[in-house]
């Protein structure tokens, strides 16, 4: 009754298991007591030395008359698709016989990573711990001890013979009406644990000079760290230079100064360098590494232990992304990434503090602008930067304000 409702498929076994032995067996009763092992429930109808025997019978007449009425309980499918959405795995544990426990999540077109079955109360946290679960979803208050035995945080769902009351007495730690609130107290569970691990890290730390661009990943970095550490413990450093539109270097010294921290803007000489004026595919490489070459010394200058950068943890699976190598190359750290802080993370993060950055566009430097293989220069920058205001301002007097607009120097030959 956690994932799928057997209640109705349970009762017809029962009944040709009743029709079968020519005993009397109450299936519907029997089916409202779902949770523990098929065995306790036999007891209450045949003599104990038959227990056995009439559980082996059940469980071959099940996979005919119970199998087939089967359904998914409201939520049960996108409830999955959230655990792996989040990267996680569902692995389900039963007190149910394993292989009919499969045969009925594949009726019920329900697909799951693993399934353990025959196990019950303590038995279900040796097998919790096995598969290594945060989390355990459960309806019984025996799926309360099996998440204790294991140390997993337990969400127990009103939907099988335990009520909401009687979940919170045996100390489930959250109580669902369903499965479809699933998703959304997972989305929070995870961002409140993210958080958590990014608050120790930074902690950790001690004292950080943040790399801070102004965007919403820095923003939201920089934020954190003034929380974790104070004010006094974090300097925001915004690298100036042709590639930074004026606009975001002013949105930066005033999110700065919001938050109490103190704001540097040191020069940064990525056109100095011959291979970034080229620019080749991996730029970036070469911008980040001015970048940090930059902040690395003056962190110390300032007494501050670390660089911090704000990759998140979508970036470091985004593919091609030189611009990071660069910068752990010169020991910059990531705390967004290592705590597994995603870019939609950072952004609901960023709305629950009230953050004014929560859903700023992302606002790549002037270059990104810039066709590969076109020379970039102070003159070339200039005019992109120029032609964004204009087109901007055209926008919004027509009545089409634009936040996120970019364009693009193609070279000459596209001009024409």
């Amino acid at each position: 009754m956690t994932l799928i409702d057997s209640r109705l498929g349970v009762a017809a076994t029962y009944a040709a298991l009743a029709a079968e032995w020519g005993i009397p067996i109450d299936g519907q009763l029997a089916a409202s007591r779902l949770g523990p092992p098929l065995e306790v429930e036999l007891a209450h109808w045949v003599p104990a030395d038959r227990v056995d025997e009439a559980a082996a019978r059940f469980r071959v007449l099940y996979a005919e008359f119970g199998v087939s009425r089967c359904v998914a309980l409201p939520g049960a499918t996108e409830a999955v698709r959230a655990v792996r959405d989040a990267g996680g795995r569902a692995v389900v544990v039963t007190a149910k016989y394993g292989p009919n426990a499969a045969r009925c999540l594949a009726h019920a077109g329900i697909e799951v990573d693993e399934i353990i079955g025959s196990r019950w109360g303590p038995a279900k946290g040796d097998a919790l711990l096995t598969a290594g679960a945060d989390v355990y979803i459960g309806d019984h208050v025996g799926d309360v001890v099996g998440a204790r035995v294991a140390g997993a945080h337990c969400v127990a769902v009103a939907t099988g013979p335990c009520s909401a009351a009687e979940l919170r007495a045996a100390g489930a730690d959250t109580v669902i009406d369903d499965l479809t609130g699933l998703p959304g107290w997972l989305s929070d569970h995870l961002l409140d644990r993210r958080l958590e691990t990014l608050d120790e890290a930074l902690r950790g730390l001690g004292s950080v000079l943040v790399a801070f661009s102004g965007g919403a990943d820095s923003a939201f970095l920089l934020a954190a760290a003034a929380r974790a550490l104070g004010p006094d413990a974090v300097v925001a450093a915004t690298a100036v230079s042709p590639s930074l539109p004026a606009a975001e270097l002013a949105a930066a010294r005033a999110f700065a100064a919001g938050l109490g921290v103190r704001h540097l803007t040191p020069t940064t000489r990525e056109l100095d360098r011959d291979d970034y004026r080229a620019n080749p595919r991996d730029r970036c490489y070469f911008c980040k590494a001015e970048l940090t070459e930059v902040l690395g010394p003056l962190a110390p200058e300032l007494g501050l232990a670390h660089v911090v950068t704000g990759t998140n943890a979508d970036d470091l699976v985004a593919g091609f992304r030189p611009g990071i190598r660069a910068a752990a190359e010169r020991g910059a750290a990531t705390p967004l990434a290592a705590a597994g802080l995603t870019k939609a993370q950072v952004r609901a993060a960023s709305r629950r503090w009230n953050l004014a950055t929560w859903d700023k566009p992302a606002a790549a430097c002037l270059s990104s602008r810039v066709a590969y293989g076109l020379p970039i220069t102070t003159q070339r920058l200039a005019r992109v930067e120029r032609a964004e205001a204009a087109l901007r301002a055209a926008l919004s007097a027509a009545g089409l304000p634009a936040r996120n607009l970019r364009i693009r120097d193609l070279g000459p030959d596209q001009h024409r």
